[in-house]
Protein backbone atom coordinates (compact mmCIF):
# COMPACT_ATOMS: atom_id res chain seq x y z
CA UNK A 1 0.00 0.00 0.00
CA UNK A 2 2.88 2.42 0.66
CA UNK A 3 4.98 1.46 -2.62
CA UNK A 4 1.23 2.35 -4.41
CA UNK A 5 0.97 5.80 -2.75
CA UNK A 6 4.41 6.27 -3.19
CA UNK A 7 3.84 5.39 -7.35
CA UNK A 8 1.10 7.94 -7.15
CA UNK A 9 3.24 10.65 -5.81
CA UNK A 10 6.15 9.98 -8.24
CA UNK A 11 3.46 9.62 -11.34
CA UNK A 12 2.05 13.37 -10.13
CA UNK A 13 5.37 14.88 -10.05
CA UNK A 14 6.16 13.23 -13.44
CA UNK A 15 3.52 14.62 -14.93
CA UNK A 16 3.72 17.90 -13.61
CA UNK A 17 6.93 18.15 -14.83
CA UNK A 18 5.40 17.48 -18.35
CA UNK A 19 3.28 20.04 -17.73
CA UNK A 20 5.98 23.08 -16.38
CA UNK A 21 8.25 21.54 -19.05
CA UNK A 22 5.62 22.01 -21.88
CA UNK A 23 4.38 25.15 -20.91
CA UNK A 24 7.34 27.50 -19.78
CA UNK A 25 10.36 26.04 -21.30
CA UNK A 26 9.02 24.67 -25.01
CA UNK A 27 5.83 26.63 -25.40
CA UNK A 28 3.68 26.81 -28.18
CA UNK A 29 5.46 26.81 -31.84
CA UNK A 30 2.61 26.09 -33.53
CA UNK A 31 3.57 22.81 -34.23
CA UNK A 32 3.36 21.20 -30.72
CA UNK A 33 -0.28 21.18 -29.98
CA UNK A 34 0.04 17.95 -28.31
CA UNK A 35 0.82 19.42 -24.90
CA UNK A 36 -1.61 21.78 -25.12
CA UNK A 37 -5.28 19.46 -26.24
CA UNK A 38 -5.87 19.11 -22.98
CA UNK A 39 -7.03 23.00 -23.09
CA UNK A 40 -10.86 24.54 -23.76
CA UNK A 41 -11.07 25.12 -27.76
CA UNK A 42 -11.69 28.47 -26.86
CA UNK A 43 -7.84 28.70 -25.38
CA UNK A 44 -6.09 27.03 -28.42
CA UNK A 45 -7.93 29.28 -30.96
CA UNK A 46 -6.55 32.60 -29.19
CA UNK A 47 -2.85 30.69 -28.53
CA UNK A 48 -0.12 32.21 -30.24
CA UNK A 49 3.18 30.77 -31.67
CA UNK A 50 5.80 31.35 -29.86
CA UNK A 51 9.36 31.38 -31.81
CA UNK A 52 11.59 32.82 -29.86
CA UNK A 53 13.03 30.64 -26.66
CA UNK A 54 12.22 32.24 -23.28
CA UNK A 55 15.96 32.16 -23.14
CA UNK A 56 18.90 30.76 -24.64
CA UNK A 57 18.34 26.42 -24.43
CA UNK A 58 15.13 26.50 -22.90
CA UNK A 59 13.13 24.44 -25.48
CA UNK A 60 16.19 21.94 -25.24
CA UNK A 61 16.15 21.49 -21.88
CA UNK A 62 12.16 21.61 -21.65
CA UNK A 63 12.96 18.41 -24.28
CA UNK A 64 15.34 17.21 -21.65
CA UNK A 65 12.80 17.75 -19.00
CA UNK A 66 10.35 16.14 -21.13
CA UNK A 67 12.18 12.44 -21.36
CA UNK A 68 13.15 12.13 -17.87
CA UNK A 69 9.03 13.17 -17.50
CA UNK A 70 8.22 10.24 -19.83
CA UNK A 71 11.11 7.53 -17.97
CA UNK A 72 9.49 8.53 -14.86
CA UNK A 73 6.24 6.97 -16.06
CA UNK A 74 7.40 4.46 -17.45
CA UNK A 75 8.93 3.82 -14.22
CA UNK A 76 5.94 3.95 -12.06
CA UNK A 77 4.30 1.34 -14.32
CA UNK A 78 7.15 -0.83 -14.82
CA UNK A 79 7.35 -0.96 -10.68
CA UNK A 80 3.83 -1.13 -10.07
CA UNK A 81 3.42 -4.51 -12.48
CA UNK A 82 6.85 -6.18 -11.19
CA UNK A 83 5.90 -5.67 -7.46
CA UNK A 84 2.66 -7.07 -7.56
CA UNK A 85 4.59 -9.93 -9.77
CA UNK A 86 6.28 -10.37 -6.76
CA UNK A 87 3.85 -10.07 -4.14
CA UNK A 88 1.86 -12.32 -6.23
CA UNK A 89 -1.23 -10.25 -6.71
CA UNK A 90 -4.39 -11.14 -7.17
CA UNK A 91 -6.90 -9.49 -10.00
CA UNK A 92 -8.16 -7.15 -7.21
CA UNK A 93 -5.48 -6.41 -5.76
CA UNK A 94 -3.57 -5.38 -8.99
CA UNK A 95 -7.07 -3.26 -9.78
CA UNK A 96 -6.94 -1.51 -6.62
CA UNK A 97 -3.20 -0.51 -7.04
CA UNK A 98 -3.83 0.95 -10.82
CA UNK A 99 -7.28 2.45 -9.63
CA UNK A 100 -5.38 4.23 -6.45
CA UNK A 101 -2.71 5.43 -8.84
CA UNK A 102 -5.06 7.08 -11.26
CA UNK A 103 -7.75 8.21 -8.18
CA UNK A 104 -4.66 10.22 -6.58
CA UNK A 105 -3.43 11.73 -10.20
CA UNK A 106 -7.32 12.96 -10.56
CA UNK A 107 -7.69 14.11 -7.73
CA UNK A 108 -3.95 15.81 -7.87
CA UNK A 109 -5.08 17.13 -11.20
CA UNK A 110 -8.32 18.49 -10.31
CA UNK A 111 -6.81 20.51 -7.48
CA UNK A 112 -3.72 21.67 -8.11
CA UNK A 113 -3.81 22.20 -11.77
CA UNK A 114 -7.19 23.37 -12.74
CA UNK A 115 -7.98 24.87 -9.68
CA UNK A 116 -4.32 26.15 -7.86
CA UNK A 117 -2.48 26.74 -11.56
CA UNK A 118 -5.33 27.77 -13.19
CA UNK A 119 -7.49 29.95 -11.75
CA UNK A 120 -5.42 30.65 -8.94
CA UNK A 121 -1.43 31.75 -9.91
CA UNK A 122 -2.88 32.10 -13.33
CA UNK A 123 0.44 30.11 -14.07
CA UNK A 124 -0.74 29.33 -17.87
CA UNK A 125 -1.57 33.17 -17.98
CA UNK A 126 1.78 34.01 -17.34
CA UNK A 127 3.48 32.16 -20.46
CA UNK A 128 0.20 32.52 -22.70
CA UNK A 129 -1.62 36.04 -21.86
CA UNK A 130 -3.74 35.61 -24.70
CA UNK A 131 -5.81 33.10 -23.08
CA UNK A 132 -6.33 35.03 -20.25
CA UNK A 133 -10.28 36.25 -20.90
CA UNK A 134 -10.84 32.41 -21.38
CA UNK A 135 -9.85 31.60 -17.71
CA UNK A 136 -11.13 34.96 -16.40
CA UNK A 137 -13.85 34.87 -14.19
CA UNK A 138 -13.71 31.45 -13.02
CA UNK A 139 -13.53 29.70 -9.54
CA UNK A 140 -12.66 26.30 -11.19
CA UNK A 141 -11.08 24.53 -14.46
CA UNK A 142 -13.00 24.30 -17.55
CA UNK A 143 -13.75 20.76 -17.55
CA UNK A 144 -15.50 19.27 -14.69
CA UNK A 145 -17.60 16.89 -16.65
CA UNK A 146 -14.83 15.47 -18.69
CA UNK A 147 -12.62 15.33 -15.18
CA UNK A 148 -15.31 12.97 -13.67
CA UNK A 149 -15.37 10.88 -16.83
CA UNK A 150 -11.94 10.08 -16.25
CA UNK A 151 -12.45 9.54 -12.45
CA UNK A 152 -15.22 7.65 -12.26
CA UNK A 153 -15.30 5.46 -15.78
CA UNK A 154 -12.41 5.78 -17.52
CA UNK A 155 -10.04 5.40 -15.22
CA UNK A 156 -12.00 1.97 -13.09
CA UNK A 157 -11.92 0.71 -16.82
CA UNK A 158 -8.41 1.12 -17.88
CA UNK A 159 -7.06 -0.40 -14.42
CA UNK A 160 -9.78 -3.66 -14.95
CA UNK A 161 -8.26 -4.31 -18.09
CA UNK A 162 -4.47 -3.34 -16.86
CA UNK A 163 -5.43 -5.79 -13.86
CA UNK A 164 -6.36 -8.67 -15.80
CA UNK A 165 -3.61 -8.67 -18.34
CA UNK A 166 -1.24 -8.91 -15.50
CA UNK A 167 -2.96 -11.34 -13.74
CA UNK A 168 -2.65 -13.50 -17.44
CA UNK A 169 1.36 -13.01 -17.06
CA UNK A 170 1.77 -13.78 -13.16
Amino acid sequence: MLLTIFLAVAFCAAITLLLISAVAFIQYDGTNKWFFSSAPKEALELLKPRNKELFYGAKAMGWGLVIISILMILGVGIIAVWDGFRSGFSLLQFFMRYVLIFTIYKAYDMIFFDWFLLCRSHFFQHYCPEVAPVYNGRKYGYNLKSQLLKLLVIFPAASAVAAWICTLFR
